[in-house]
């Protein structure tokens, strides 16, 4: 029997561009990048306390290069010839880590199945990316601006529970799921949106809503406010293979 395609979700296209565009916004001066340090920060933190220490690791997705330059492992970008979907290039790594990519593939089970086959047997990995639960704030002000026609603005978001049944589809060996919040002030919706695109997380559905009209925008700038503390729910997969 042949495997139904995936439904298309994502825009391939749109994701790419949108990865290409942060790496050039993250060239600037200050730009920001506290979603992807506090990813690292917490791969550190529990390779430590597991006892972890890679003789052949790799890093993806890591633009700011610190993990990798940590371990010493080798790196890959999604926006440079590396496709997530397919059967990776080369395994037999002992250590995997991706970071904020897994959550905008439409195949994102085959992209944890070959994450997995990636690894050495006895091998670990940690896919850490935006979960549901992220961006109340914006997504109130999108309602509100879009009215009693809410447009499709934000992505659909994995869930604890939901991580947990994919690592399990894909074979990963002790799974653990589990999710953290990450809370910004920010001064304005634009202040956001703007981070949002220089951390990579901007819209790339493969249907997205129809653009604000300035009216709309303005009441979508009204209802977020100013000083307003936004979410990010961040959500880790790890797991082994045995």
């Amino acid at each position: 029997m042949v495997n139904a395609a995936p439904p298309q979700i994502f825009s391939p296209a749109r994701r790419l561009a949108a990865r290409r565009r942060m790496l050039m916004l993250q060239a600037g001066p200050d730009a920001p990048r506290y979603v992807i340090d506090d990813m690292i920060d917490d791969v550190i933190e529990r390779l430590g306390f597991l006892r972890i220490k890679p003789s052949r690791a790799l890093v993806v997705g890591d633009w700011t290069g610190v993990l990798a330059r940590r371990l010493s492992a080798e790196q890959r970008e999604p926006s440079a010839e590396f496709f997530e979907e397919q059967p990776y290039p080369q395994g037999g790594y002992d250590f995997i880590a991706n970071f904020a990519s897994l959550d905008t593939l439409n195949d994102l089970p085959g992209a944890l199945i070959h994450l997995r086959g990636a690894l050495a047997p006895g091998g670990f990995a940690i896919a850490s990316f935006i979960g549901a639960g992220s961006l109340p704030a914006l997504r109130s002000s999108m309602l509100t601006a879009d009215g009693a026609r809410p447009a499709p603005r934000l992505h659909p978001m994995v869930d604890v529970r939901a991580g947990g049944q994919l690592l399990q589809r894909a074979g990963w060996a002790d799974p653990v799921v589990d999710s953290r919040t990450l809370e910004v002030s920010y001064s304005s919706l634009d202040r956001l949106i703007g981070d949002l695109r220089a951390q990579g997380m901007s819209n790339v559905l493969a249907r997205p809503g129809p653009p604000l009209t300035r009216s709309a925008l303005q009441a979508a700038r009204s209802a977020f406010g100013t000083g307003t503390t936004e979410l990010f729910e961040i959500l880790t997969l790890s797991g082994w293979k045995r």
